[in-house]
């Protein structure tokens, strides 16, 4: 199978592993990158062995490139990924695909018009851990899943992050940090959701960062900072998400576990590509613990932009697609929204189940 060229477009922090990853899957060749700041670009390719250093203009007309990576910061997503798409590349941006739901049916929208696939992290649900609870549920070890709970419970960043002002503004908040990663798991593990209700709340109206680089700067807290609401799937099943930046004293919460007719499955933690999956069966005193599936249990990403590839090449559907992300995009403000009206919100869009990942392949091979 030919390999697919990609050119990635933002060169920050998150670059390094997407970089490193690329270059281990057989189908795609890692051909250049591009950052508003050239230094930046030439220091990640020399890094990392990439053969061409652009500007993000150079990178776009490129005939031979067909996957543009978008690791640029979230407020860009939109206008780097639609001009992707109008230079005819595909595109996999980092999560959230868009701030807006607006901008995010605008990229589908665009997506659809030019024949061309785009597609969004999270992809740790492609990781050994998630993979391995969606086996369990698919195999009926628990029954059939009729509830579950997700929660994401911390302090927020001001005490670790360099720059944490933007985790507090609008369009920031536990939800839209960390929220894709949950949802995104959940809706692997129990398909699309219909209904969404929501309240949220904030703690604190300002907040004084205690990391070396601006310690004792004050931020104004302008989104809510707490983040609680109920989640009804189409298959029926209930969930209760919480995430949250106001919880000071930490928890010992799991992340997720499924309840199913038949037992309960704990679901490690979907920032993860790996961790502990056990499950209990209904009348059982003690936890199993299931070996992971064959598969990628280290960070492992860049298999999105992989499992787009093996996409463009086959014409099979892509797991980590553009209708998961807005899916996920939408439910995130349904919670928001919902909190404002004080009214159910029910859900505009749906998607495919993402497909099991294959079993039996070689490292790096998906097909």
């Amino acid at each position: 199978m030919d390999k697919v060229k990609v050119g990635i477009i933002g060169c920050g922090k998150i670059s390094g592993i997407y970089m490193e990853n690329c270059q281990k899957f057989e189908i795609l060749d890692l051909a250049a990158c591009a950052d508003m700041d050239p230094d930046r670009a030439a220091e990640q390719a020399a890094k990392y062995g990439i053969p061409l250093v652009y500007t993000v203009e150079q990178l776009l007309e490129d005939p031979e490139i067909e996957i543009v990576i978008n690791l640029t910061i979230p407020a860009a997503h939109a206008a780097i990924t639609l001009r992707a798409l109008e230079a005819g590349k595909h595109v996999y941006a980092e999560k959230p695909l868009t701030v807006t739901r607006e901008e995010g049916l605008k990229v589908l929208e665009v997506a659809k018009t030019k024949e061309l696939l785009v597609g969004s992290a999270p992809e740790t649900f492609l990781g050994a851990g998630i993979q391995t609870a969606l086996k369990l549920i698919e195999d009926g070890v628990i029954g059939r899943p009729v509830a579950a709970t997700a929660f994401m419970l911390g302090r927020g960043h001001e005490h670790w992050h360099p720059d944490p002002e933007f985790y507090y503004a609008a369009g920031g908040g536990p939800m839209f940090d960390m929220g894709p990663y949950y949802l995104t798991a959940l809706v692997q593990l129990l398909g699309p959701i219909r209904t969404v209700a929501g309240m949220t709340g904030k703690a604190l109206e300002e907040r004084t960062i205690t990391s070396e680089k601006k310690a004792g700067q004050k931020i104004p807290v302008d989104t809510p900072t707490h983040v609680a609401g109920t989640l009804q799937f189409s298959s029926g099943a209930i969930a209760t998400m919480i995430t949250s930046f106001d919880v000071f004293g930490g928890s010992d919460l799991p992340p997720i576990e499924i309840y199913g007719t038949e037992g309960t499955l704990q679901v490690p933690d979907p920032n993860t590509f790996g961790g502990i999956v056990r499950y209990r069966k209904t009348g059982e005193n003690e936890w199993r613990e299931q070996a992971l599936l064959p598969g990628y249990d280290q960070n492992t990403r860049g298999i999105g932009p992989a499992d787009m590839a093996y996409a463009i090449r086959s014409g099979r559907p892509h797991r980590a697609s553009g209708e998961l992300a807005y899916h996920v995009l939408e439910a995130m403000w349904a919670f928001h929204d919902s909190s404002d009206s004080q009214r159910f919100y029910e859900m505009e869009s749906t998607c495919v189940r993402p497909a099991p990942l294959p079993q039996g392949l070689e490292p790096y091979t998906l097909d």
